[in-house]
């Protein structure tokens, strides 16, 4: 079975990739400006160094097919969790509050499940709140 078809463990790299695409799902279909904000992320930062932009699909297929499991997001979470030592964990939450800001408001199901990768992540409250903070003051308009 090739890499495509199905992914037993995340990479870091994957499970980052993951931690984004589980927010852009939260409230339903991935919008453009969730997946652009993801390929300019993957391009940019030095994490992804590496990694390609158009493997984002791939994980986006593996993190459907878990998600159309039952306790597929659990199984999500614990994929990630495992494959990020903390200090990328803390990596994994901002880049889940860039997606979710890369669309305008958060949305009760984007911040619900914010909480839950918080607490799937073992983050503290305080440095999490930080992270969210910092999002959305990096997307504030006019």
């Amino acid at each position: 079975m090739t890499r495509e078809a199905h992914i037993a463990r995340f990479t870091a790299q994957e499970a980052l990739v993951c931690a984004m695409v589980l927010m852009s799902v939260a409230d339903g279909p991935m919008s453009d400006a969730e997946l652009g904000m993801m390929s300019r992320m993957v391009q940019e930062l030095p994490v992804f160094a590496d990694f390609h932009s158009n493997e984002i699909e791939t994980v986006t297929d593996a993190v459907a097919k878990l998600l159309n499991r039952n306790d597929g997001l659990d199984d999500a979470m614990t994929m990630l969790r495992d494959a990020l030592p903390m200090r990328l964990r803390e990596t994994a939450y901002l880049l889940a509050c860039e997606v979710c800001a890369a669309d305008g408001d958060a949305t009760q199901e984007e911040l619900r499940f914010l909480q839950d990768l918080r607490i799937g992540l073992d983050l503290d409250r305080l440095i999490a709140g930080a992270i969210e903070r910092a999002a959305k003051a990096r997307f504030q308009v006019l």
